[in-house]
């Protein structure tokens, strides 16, 4: 199974993509995983990449790709793999396109996670982070404030890119420079479109019945 997990930020795409790798078996990518840990381990990629982060802007795509494309290279993606927040851009989608070619690897779907953008604002600004285990958790849902993690006691905090006005504009970027990843997809006959406004089990409900109705496994 070689997947591309689209949708604007906010709408479940990590979430989804766990849940995908726990059953299909694939290797989970996420862009945003690979940055942040460049960040944490100041390398010279995340410094680079850590000003366009905190302003809610894409992180320029030759620095996006280069990274990409050496994960793409290990010896774990002959199982399948499963990208999520990569490509966001027409040029990374067609850089895409090239290293799958080169690698013989081509895609079998690009499923696209729709939801209404004003739900997505107040999924991410609820949203906390955990200092010590790194998980996510959204003050609308969970229990006993917004703290302390329920996981392993650690503080929580918001992220930079997480306050009100770095995700409208995150939510402009997305619009102006990936929704056009959609017609892209679709016009090459790629793009499957799941409904990512239920819960985390009614939306993997519908993306597996979308890939076993499609042979994809």
């Amino acid at each position: 199974m070689r997947l591309v997990l689209l949708g604007a930020p906010g709408a479940g795409k990590g979430t989804q993509a766990d849940l995908l790798k726990e059953r299909y078996g694939c290797v989970h990518i996420s862009t945003g995983d690979i940055l942040r840990q460049n960040l944490k381990d100041k390398t010279e990629w995340g410094l680079e990449a850590e000003a366009f982060m905190k302003r809610g802007e894409l992180v320029p795509d030759d620095l996006v790709v280069r990274m990409v494309s050496g994960r793409l290279r290990q010896d774990d993606i002959a199982r399948g793999f499963l990208m999520d927040g990569f490509p966001r851009t027409l040029p990374q989608a067609e850089a895409f396109d090239d290293i799958l070619k080169n690698i013989g690897q081509p895609l079998d779907c690009v499923l696209l996670l729709e939801i209404d953008e004003e739900v997505l604002v107040e999924r991410l600004t609820n949203r906390r982070t955990c200092r010590s285990c790194g998980r996510i958790w959204n003050l609308s849902t969970m229990t006993g404030g917004g703290e302390i993690c329920p996981a392993c006691g650690g503080d929580l905090f918001r992220r930079d890119d997480d306050a009100a006005e770095v995700v409208r504009n995150r939510l402009k970027v997305y619009r102006e420079q990936t929704a056009p990843l959609v017609a892209w997809y679709r016009n090459r006959g790629m793009l499957q479109g799941c409904d990512a406004s239920g819960t985390q089990e009614e939306i993997f409900r519908e993306i597996r019945v979308t890939l076993e109705n499609h042979d994809i496994s």
